[in-house]
């Protein structure tokens, strides 16, 4: 039904809705209490991902990926390798996983840690190992950056991301696996049409999951923005925040959203798959506003 095609303004709700339809979001490991809602306001089956930002959170996130699964969602651990000590920390991990939660998903991504805790650094590391197949993972997401990202660029340059998206690409093209790249957060779809259209022109056809931010107050989004590294397409929220009146105003994600719905009928070949969603503002404020899009 949706096809390529010329969107118009007024078949533009139904067109958010269908794309919201795709949403997967994002929780930590300590959220675990906000589980049940939501399982009582997202459909069966949606993904749920749970980050690891701190490696003394492994226990926590198995334990809300057991959560996950239990309330009929789909859990989808993070797995960063500068995390993982060694290949039977790997394997150990991995195993709980699947025990714990029947995980058949994972985002696996090199991770901001300055320094590894083991001998890995890199995704590909990981996947080279054949661990995620063994343990029944068929589906892998990779880390993308639309605005970049400082730390790779400077010690290695920008050529080091394509080149890396384009190994892991091929490792589970060979193997068959399924895979996917999920971004970072950015608050603007220029950005993201101008970096997907450079994978195209790279070889890299992965379908994209595009980071975006609920609903928050100015002050929480400019928090984020700085602790992330986000790029350019923050200037809007870093503009507002000079407004001190300005900093507890709630801003929407409704034109990102409607312009990445364009992009995802519109433009097919740039392969924007679906939104990924960050609750900066709270999961009540964010599901409320999926709920006034999906309508």
């Amino acid at each position: 039904m949706f096809s390529k095609l010329k969107v118009e303004e007024s078949s533009m709700p139904a067109l958010v809705a269908a794309f919201l339809a795709r949403l997967s979001i994002e929780i930590t490991p300590k959220q675990v209490e906000r589980i049940g809602l939501l399982r009582d306001r997202l459909p069966q089956g949606t993904c749920v991902y749970v980050a690891l930002i701190d490696p003394a959170d492994i226990a926590l996130q198995i334990d809300a990926v057991a959560a996950i699964r239990a309330a009929g969602l789909e859990p989808v651990p993070h797995i960063p390798a500068r995390f993982v000590r060694d290949r039977d920390d790997l394997d150990s991990r991995l195993a709980a996983l699947a025990e714990r939660g029947q995980v058949r998903q994972a985002l696996v991504l090199g991770g901001g840690a300055p320094q590894p805790l083991g001998i890995y650094d890199a995704a590909i590391q990981l996947l080279e190992t054949g661990l995620f197949q063994a343990h029944g993972i068929r589906r892998i997401g990779m880390a993308g950056h639309p605005e970049g990202n400082p730390d790779i660029i400077k010690a290695k340059g920008e050529a080091t991301l394509i080149e890396a998206l384009q190994a892991k690409q091929s490792y589970l093209a060979a193997h068959n696996i399924d895979g996917y790249i999920a971004t970072q957060f950015l608050f603007e779809a220029g950005p993201v049409a101008y970096w997907a259209k450079g994978l195209r022109d790279a070889g890299i056809t992965l379908p994209v999951h595009v980071g975006v931010p609920g609903p928050a107050t100015i002050k929480t989004l400019v928090k984020y923005a700085a602790m992330c590294g986000v790029g350019n397409s923050a200037r809007f929220i870093r503009k507002q925040a000079l407004n001190v009146t300005k900093l507890l105003t709630v801003s929407s994600p409704d034109t990102f959203v409607e312009n990445l719905a364009k992009l995802h009928f519109e433009k097919p070949e740039l392969g924007i798959a679906a939104p990924h969603l960050y609750p900066f503002g709270g999961f009540d404020k964010l599901l409320d506003w999926v709920s006034s899009r999906s309508a």
